[in-house]
């Protein structure tokens, strides 16, 4: 089957890979757009795992106060270079998961990975951290979090 460019400009609008990754997953797919977003993403997932051996210098700190201005929460999530450190994909990202934190209260990085994102059940917060890492191809990782309360124990 005979992929068009009009085909393979939608794919990359719709995932931000790269011209030749969305040609061969469309070839893959024999033109199925929606396997060929689901190639995509795996192979996304794939190059995030080759990135887990670099370092992380780089980063940025999120922060959300939910409108009642009683709870807060600041995220750190690192990545390997200043580029995408401002990168509006990664910050919107990590404003993501501070509301998260805000909203669920998980007590560790550990348990905050596990959880669902809360407005999106059909992944989590790894899975999200994952998909961007190797779409961006950069290593990228949350590295820890606070959440605030007003009224709350402060912990020992």
């Amino acid at each position: 089957m005979a992929i068009s460019m009009d085909d393979i400009k939608k794919l990359r609008e719709a995932t931000s890979a790269r011209i030749m990754d969305c040609k061969k997953a469309l070839e893959k797919a024999d033109g199925d757009f929606d396997k060929a977003v689901k190639i995509v993403e795996e192979k996304g997932l794939a190059r995030a795992e080759k990135n887990s051996d670099r370092e992380t210098k780089e980063g940025y700190i999120a922060s959300y106060v939910h409108n009642t201005g009683k709870v807060a929460s600041l995220v750190e999530i690192v990545c390997e270079t200043d580029f995408v450190a401002k990168n509006e994909e990664f910050t919107s990202m990590a404003s993501d998961i501070a509301m998260h934190v805000t909203a669920m209260n998980p007590a560790t990085v550990e348990e905050l990975l596990e959880q669902e994102f809360v407005r999106d059940a059909s992944t989590t917060i790894a899975m999200m951290i994952k998909a961007l890492s190797g779409k961006i191809g950069e290593k990228m990782e949350l590295r820890r979090f606070v959440r605030f309360e007003v009224g709350a124990e402060i912990a020992e």
